[in-house]
């Protein structure tokens, strides 16, 4: 793929999340990555996949950073394919209230995926080993994440890590599982809120279910994206519901793929969704 200045893939990955964020360095053929979540896709056309097949497809062997938005195994299941795949990963951030035995017994309600369990096994060890887990400096990439306070806050969802990606002056927000009650919360935070405005692509938290749709970030703090993006898969959960509301609130994209204008764009109707950056624009393939 030819990354120009950037390259940010939304990939279809079922009903659960993984994008990954590919930017050139000065140095000819080197690039720096970041993982957003890694989830898999069982209902692939050519079967399953995993992003450690197409990392390795692709001549990759290590990932700078894996953001984990949210501790649920749909955010998570690729993970033992990264790690049978030889990725290594530098750094891997989740909400740093949260240590990794709270994680466990978050769990233990619905059980303890294998994705999530490597995670969080590699979380201790690193802790153990003194390995401090701070985000890389990247060059076009100025990162953000705000969160919920454990113990104040003791629902998995949110106790999302919500990630602010500024990627060569165009902001993304990934909010993981984030419900309406946790929003209303970072959003009396100004250093969250005053982001509000300037959001050109929101993820749709909670993969577009209707308790993760916060009217205020909208209707009082001035979010007004260019586009949503839902990751989803056939109609599961209610996560479609929210499609025409998220309509209503973003400015929309002429000429995708052909298309007329679109506002919200969805992996169960797009597939894989391309953010390219190039002199200063982003195209969306």
């Amino acid at each position: 793929m030819d990354i120009k200045d950037g390259v940010l893939q939304i990939f279809d990955v079922d009903h659960g999340a993984c994008a990954l964020l590919t930017m050139p360095t000065m140095q000819s053929g080197i690039c720096k990555r970041v993982l957003i979540d890694c989830g898999h896709s069982s209902n692939f056309q050519e079967g399953s996949w995993h992003p450690g097949n197409h990392l390795r497809q692709y001549g990759v062997s290590h990932i700078d950073l894996l953001i984990c938005t949210n501790y649920d195994e749909d955010h998570a299941s690729g993970a033992p394919n990264l790690r049978d795949q030889g990725i290594t990963v530098g750094c891997i951030l989740g909400n740093p209230s949260v240590p990794p035995e709270i994680i466990d017994h978050l769990k233990t309600e619905d059980g303890m995926g294998n994705g999530i369990s490597l995670i969080v096994e590699t979380l201790k060890e690193r802790r153990d080993q003194g390995l401090v887990q701070t985000p890389p400096i990247i060059p076009g990439l100025d990162l953000s994440y705000f969160w919920n306070y454990w113990p104040e806050w003791d629902t998995e969802n949110n106790l999302s890590l919500v990630a602010h990606l500024n990627i060569l002056g165009f902001n993304f927000l990934f909010p993981g599982d984030m419900e309406k009650s946790g929003f209303l919360n970072m959003l009396s935070e100004p250093k969250f809120s005053r982001l509000m405005p300037g959001i050109n692509v929101l993820i749709a938290a909670h993969h577009g279910r209707e308790n993760g749709k916060c009217e205020s970030m909208f209707d009082e703090y001035g979010c007004n994206p260019a586009l949503v993006v839902i990751s989803d898969c056939a109609k599961r959960h209610q996560s479609q519901e929210t499609v025409s509301y998220y309509a209503t609130k973003a400015r929309g994209i002429f000429g995708f793929r052909g298309q007329d204008r679109r506002r919200v764009l969805t992996t169960r109707r797009d597939g894989e969704i391309i953010f390219r950056f190039e002199n200063g624009q982003c195209f969306v393939l």
